[in-house]
């Protein structure tokens, strides 16, 4: 079965976990692109890559690449 044929499957992560990933530099929240990726399952090249791909749906103020 293909990466894409997969069905996707819900995962429950608490606050707490993801709270521990949040930075703050110079003022501003952010997350490291490994932790993410590391979220969503993908590898952080990979994931760099659809942000490249996709980086109109990512403008505005919450999201900065």
């Amino acid at each position: 079965m293909s990466e894409e044929s997969k069905e996707l499957q819900p995962v429950l992560i608490d606050q707490e976990s993801i709270s521990s990933l949040i930075y703050e530099v110079r003022g501003v929240k952010v997350m490291l692109d490994a932790d993410l990726a590391r979220i969503y399952g993908y590898e952080t090249k990979l994931f760099n890559r659809q942000v490249k791909r996709n980086i109109e749906k990512f403008e505005g103020e919450d999201f900065m690449f």
